[in-house]
């Protein structure tokens, strides 16, 4: 939990500073992408929480890996570092994430099927949450096959379960309850 108050500190801080500098979409990329690598290598995420590595060595490790970053982006890990608050970055690059989206009216969402959803489904169940919403949608979709049938979407904190799977387990739960 403080982990996270921290992290929206600083994500807050940085999005005042990008705003005022009218960088915050080059800032939104430099952020996804560096969730995407701290997700994809756990051998950074280590590196990172390593009390053994000096906080220099690890600004010059940041800037020759993210040296195509912005300016602000690289300036902004370098302080973190001095900060030794490294570690939260992974969760500071989320945090920043998700709140320009909350700025933006933008609403994360996440479906995960056993297939790949086909397009006109994929468009009708937006359409739906659309409507109810009027929000703009940050789609993102997982395939899981132990779902066996239908999806599981996550949008913001509510998760919608209308697998098989989950379809299952409640029919198992009936079930045992009635004997």
């Amino acid at each position: 939990m403080k982990g996270l108050k921290v992290a929206s500190r600083y994500a807050q801080s940085l999005i005042e500073l990008s705003e005022e500098m009218n960088k915050t979409d080059k800032v939104l990329e430099d952020m996804k992408y560096l969730v995407s690598t701290t997700k994809d290598n756990r051998d950074f995420l280590l590196f990172l929480n390593s009390p053994l590595v000096k906080a220099d060595k690890k600004s010059d490790v940041l800037k020759r890996l993210f040296g195509g970053f912005d300016e602000l982006s690289l300036k902004f890990m370098t302080l973190l570092t001095k900060n030794e608050r490294e570690d939260h970055l992974p969760l500071i690059a989320e945090e920043y994430i998700n709140q320009v989206n909350k700025l933006r009216g933008i609403v994360s969402i996440t479906i995960s099927s056993a297939r790949k959803i086909d397009e006109n489904v994929k468009e009708t169940i937006l359409k739906k949450l659309n409507n109810k919403s009027g929000e703009t949608f940050d789609l993102t979709e997982k395939v899981d096959e132990s779902l066996i049938g239908g999806f599981v979407a996550r949008i913001g904190d509510t998760r919608v379960d209308a697998s098989v799977l989950n379809q299952l387990s409640e029919m198992k739960k009936r079930l045992i309850r009635s004997y």
